[in-house]
């Protein structure tokens, strides 16, 4: 199986220009591709994962890749078909977003200047004046054929700016500017689904100014979707981002763990480089063995243990476990920090009952309902069953003298953090 037909198996391919000339070239030679990312935020997010493990899949094959910072691009916002403009950062946020990106595009691609290359194209769109613009680009895009393309034609009746409608001319003065380094010399384009229209454009460019026989490839990935109509990527503390100070290895991990038995394939085949045939095998577990979920965990392994390390997975597993038991004394302080960041948590300065600290972290609506949890043996503090009502939560007794961990029967948990 060629990488075209792996593509194909894993369901990465939505739109493909010259499909017969590219299956051709690609096993002529090695080519160069490129795919951007706008620095929105201050970091990718587990969309984003799916180009850039596209892209490492083109590198593992021999090709050259460029991962494209969008800090021109970044600044004028696509018209993806959301009914807002996007909201207008400074320039200097846009570039500091932009080395972040960097950064993390470095977790998953060796920039060795030769395999793979990471750019901005701040570097070049930030040199060209207005009347530049207009005369020597400008003239070659048709506002028809603009107009015509979805992520334009989407926007057109809620509004669109002059600023959005020119994002498609800078994206394929990117493709142009790559195409005509004689050290790059990029000839396809890769991006999910909505960059069919901005693909297409820069290709058309490409054949206007270097000529019609200019040999040049686009690729599209599908967008994402879960089998249930709700947005993927999202949790309810928000996005599921690659910068772990956003969203710990462990959050990764519950967000793949939980995966839905109807998704889990489709996601093992578009983030992880496992064969055929051990997807096939996993394929028959979901539907022999669902109650295992197998796949599910090799999933969440696979995809954290891709983003943050093999220990930020084992650490992940850990807590999860612990969660799991109630063996809460076996974690560190990092650990209760990661896995315990979403609950009620309150802080303490003092040494308070326990019967105090079931009502004040709201476990308890009452200082009698406390007491009779306590005594019933529902209560656990740092992992130990508590049945004496004189008990006392301090910070001599917390774990590494920062976190008591309070549990109500066996999933309701509370943290105090100690100051």
């Amino acid at each position: 199986m060629n990488l075209l037909q792996e593509l194909k198996w894993r369901g990465l391919i939505f739109d493909i220009i010259n499909e017969e000339e590219l299956d051709k070239r690609l096993q002529e030679k090695p080519i160069t591709l490129y795919c951007g990312f706008d620095p929105t935020a201050d970091s990718l997010h587990i969309g984003s994962l799916l180009p850039i493990v596209t892209l490492m899949r083109f590198r593992k094959a021999g090709h050259r890749v460029i991962a494209l910072t969008g800090g021109g691009t970044g600044l004028i916002g696509d018209p993806s078909g959301k009914r807002n403009e996007r909201q207008m950062k400074e320039i200097e946020t846009v570039q500091k977003w932009g080395v972040l990106f960097k950064k993390q595009f470095a977790r998953f691609l060796t920039f060795d200047g030769v395999g793979a290359v990471c750019l901005d194209n701040y570097e070049w769109l930030s040199k060209l004046s207005a009347i530049e613009l207009w005369r020597e680009y400008g003239k070659h895009f048709s506002i028809n054929n603009m107009l015509a393309k979805e992520s334009v034609k989407s926007r057109l009746d809620n509004g669109l700016t002059y600023l959005e409608f020119s994002y498609m001319i800078m994206q394929s003065i990117d493709f142009l500017h790559m195409y005509q380094d004689k050290n790059l010399h990029c000839e396809m384009q890769i991006g999910g689904q909505d960059q069919w229209g901005n693909i297409t454009a820069g290709m058309d460019l490409i054949r206007k100014i270097e000529g019609p026989d200019s040999k040049v490839f686009g690729l599209t990935m599908p967008l994402i979707n879960k089998s249930d109509g709700t947005k993927f990527g999202k949790t309810e503390s928000g996005a599921v981002w690659l910068d772990e100070e956003k969203t710990t290895p462990y959050e990764m991990y519950q967000f793949f763990i939980n995966t839905a038995d109807d998704d889990v394939v489709k996601f093992l085949k578009y983030y992880t480089f496992l064969s055929q045939e051990a997807i096939g095998t996993l394929e028959a577990k979901v539907k022999n063995e669902p109650h295992l979920r197998e796949a599910q965990k090799v999933l969440a392994k696979e995809i954290v243990t891709l983003v943050h390390g093999e220990e930020a997975y084992r650490q992940a597993v850990k807590v999860t476990e612990a969660l799991f038991s109630g063996k809460i004394g076996e974690l560190n302080a990092e650990e209760i920090s990661e896995g315990f960041k979403d609950v009620p948590s309150v802080e303490l300065s003092k040494t308070i009952s326990l019967v105090d600290a079931l009502v004040l972290v709201k476990a308890a609506s009452s200082k009698r309902e406390a007491r009779e949890l306590i005594t019933n043996g529902a209560v656990s503090v740092n992992g130990e069953t508590i049945r004496d009502l004189g008990f006392s939560v301090d910070k001599a007794q917390a774990i590494e003298g920062k976190f008591s961990v309070i549990r109500r029967g066996k999933k309701n948990y509370y943290l105090i953090k100690h100051v």
